[in-house]
């Protein structure tokens, strides 16, 4: 460990502290009475950083700089001194903040773990650093725990829960999402074993939930992940986009409020007029052979098609 983490340095002419950091720590009004001015970077004095009670903290060397064992050595002096601060002062800002920055590699390891997901690393990484500000708010010296200890579960939880509530194509019940990755775990694991994919029923048996459960949760699965329509498959691109493979526009849909509405009045129609349309519009006979079957005139079918049509159309405009 560098001896400067250990060293007080209150016998320099001006404080090591990084001079930008106390500035903007300690900000406050003017004694000239004029309205108060953020800080452009300057060096502080001995007598003024002993003035905010900061003179006494070890160096603070450049972040990028400092290795893993100095982090949290100097970690430990910075909590030790954040006990006794009052929430809310400067003082408790600067040392906070120095805090978090000496942790950054902590959130760069833990966001490491997720980069193969889709999401960009800077927004893990800022996900990460609330984490990060957590346990520094929550971690307390006296239970005797290594700060990295305590910090990486609630980083890397604060990681995994901005990807259970954002990366879902489409919402879905948080019961959902925890049972699409214990049915992941669970169909891994009996793969290995049975050398195959597990059934429905296998793996109902091994979480210990019904059938229809595991077809719920399978179900929930396919929101997660999205395509586009327009999306090209990757290997063969002659194949089209994939709304050219997934189905055509249906026109018989169009008319099936009529049909359905049509049925029940068709039923009410008597033998002959049912028979009649059923050879003109189903089997797309004319009038003529249409009298040639039923033994009567051309002329009469169409009087009885005819009215048959406007008994349909009027019970139709009847039930809209």
């Amino acid at each position: 460990m560098s001896p400067r983490l250990d060293e007080s340095h209150t016998d320099q002419a001006t404080s090591t502290l990084p001079p930008n950091r106390i500035a903007t720590a300690i900000p406050g009004p003017r004694t000239d009475g004029t309205a108060e001015v953020s800080p452009a970077p300057q060096a502080v004095t001995d007598a003024e950083a002993l003035e905010h009670g900061l003179a006494d903290l070890p160096e603070i060397p450049p972040y990028d700089e400092v290795g893993a064992l100095d982090a949290r050595a100097l970690s430990k002096t910075l909590f030790e001194r954040l006990e006794s601060l009052e929430e809310g002062t400067h003082e408790y800002a600067y040392v906070r903040n120095t805090l978090v920055e000496l942790n950054l590699a902590l959130v760069k390891f833990a966001a490491s773990r997720f980069r193969s997901r889709s999401e960009p690393m800077e927004d893990i990484i800022q996900v990460g650093t609330i984490g990060l500000i957590k346990a520094i708010d929550r971690f307390e010296l006296s239970r005797g725990v290594e700060f990295p200890t305590f910090a990486m579960p609630t980083i890397v939880g604060e990681i995994k829960r901005f990807f259970r509530d954002t990366s879902w194509s489409v919402r879905v019940p948080r019961r959902l999402q925890e049972l699409r990755l214990d049915l992941a775990k669970a169909g891994d694991e009996l793969a290995q074993q049975f050398d195959r994919a597990p059934t429905v029923g296998e793996l109902a048996e091994r979480l210990g939930i019904s059938n229809d459960e595991v077809v719920e949760g399978m179900a929930a699965s396919n929101a997660y992940t999205a395509s586009s329509l327009d999306a090209q498959p990757e290997e063969d691109d002659s194949e089209g986009a994939l709304a050219d493979r997934i189905g055509y526009e249906d026109h018989g849909l169009e008319g099936i409020e009529y049909v359905e509405s049509l049925k029940p009045l068709i039923a009410e129609l008597p033998p002959r007029d049912r028979k009649i349309l059923s050879l003109r519009f189903v089997a797309n006979m004319t009038q003529s052979e249409i009298g040639d079957e039923l033994g009567i005139s051309q002329m009469h079918v169409s009087r009885l098609l005819s009215r048959t049509l406007v008994r349909l159309r009027k019970g139709l405009t009847v039930e809209e």
